[in-house]
């Protein structure tokens, strides 16, 4: 009996089509191939590259994307790049919503088990206090979860005014400028001298890049228990977090509310987000407490 995998329609693929041979050359950008979509013969990328090359673009968008903008993009040949989709909707990474793409829903399925069973746990039971903090705020919401020295962002609600941001459900950001990430770096010692260890890039003129200022930052945020984006990620975008405290009394995660900086007063925000965070922390510590007294 054979078994099914989208690895294996790959790898068939590239065995039966031209366009899609496997090489282990690097390709050459000495001409520019980025002005045009590289034949058959000058693309030596292996057929699973260019897979993950469309999954990629797919993923840059908030909307599904028709077949010619995806192989302008991804430097595909149209043919190439309609014989591949065919193979990811075939195996559900992909759905085609009449002549376009957008990813499917097997990609969701698979990124949450990436940060393991615990994200999800949280992602269950703190979606009620996401939503009650979405009805007092009626502006876009998120969970988050430290990763290293990221965020993972593993729910959000978006408000009637949403304004663009990088966040989307299991997308992952620096933390050191955004509100969650520093609501959570500013109880973790080992994470927040590892985040400045990496460098703490310029992502905008209001990001924090000085070692000296970005301690002092999370020393004021655990003091007050809040944190603060000030259009640090992305111009435009302010939001303002706090962290929900676990058994132990350290953050398991963080709750945040976000609009666009010309309307929105942060701390407004503020005591909404404390309430619901401590409920959230109480819920929690509730459920660890019983799966303590469960034989």
């Amino acid at each position: 009996m054979s078994v099914h995998s989208p690895t294996s329609d790959l790898i068939e693929s590239s065995l039966t089509d031209p366009s899609l041979a496997v090489s282990s050359a690097d390709p050459s950008l000495a001409d520019d191939p980025r002005s045009q979509a590289p034949t058959a013969a000058s693309d030596q990328r292996t057929a699973v590259d260019k897979a993950l090359v469309l999954l990629k673009s797919l993923a840059e968008e908030d909307r599904e994307i028709g077949v010619s903008e995806l192989a302008r993009r991804t430097r595909l040949t149209k043919s190439t790049a309609f014989r591949l989709l065919g193979i990811l909707q075939r195996n559900e990474l992909v759905e085609r919503v009449g002549s376009d793409y957008r990813l499917g829903a097997q990609l969701f399925d698979i990124g949450t088990r990436v940060y393991g069973p615990t994200s999800l746990v949280l992602r269950e039971r703190l979606l009620p206090h996401l939503a009650d903090l979405y009805v007092l705020t009626q502006e876009t919401v998120h969970l988050a979860v430290l990763h290293d020295t990221d965020i993972v962002y593993v729910n959000k609600i978006h408000g009637h005014r949403a304004t663009r941001s990088p966040s989307r459900i299991g997308a992952r950001l620096p933390a050191y400028c955004t509100a969650v990430g520093k609501a959570l770096l500013a109880f973790d010692h080992d994470a927040m001298e590892a985040a400045i260890a990496a460098g703490l890039p310029k992502l905008t003129d209001y990001t924090i890049t000085e070692p000296t200022a970005f301690r002092a930052e999370l020393q004021r945020i655990r003091r007050d228990g809040i944190a603060y984006d000030r259009q640090e990620a992305t111009l435009g975008l302010t939001c303002v977090a706090v962290p929900v405290m676990g058994p132990a009394g350290r953050p398991v995660a963080a709750l945040s509310v976000a609009g666009a900086d010309h309307r929105f007063d942060r701390a407004r925000f503020a005591p909404a987000l404390r309430r619901v965070a401590y409920e959230a922390a109480r819920a929690i510590n509730a459920a660890a407490k019983a799966q303590r007294h469960t034989p």
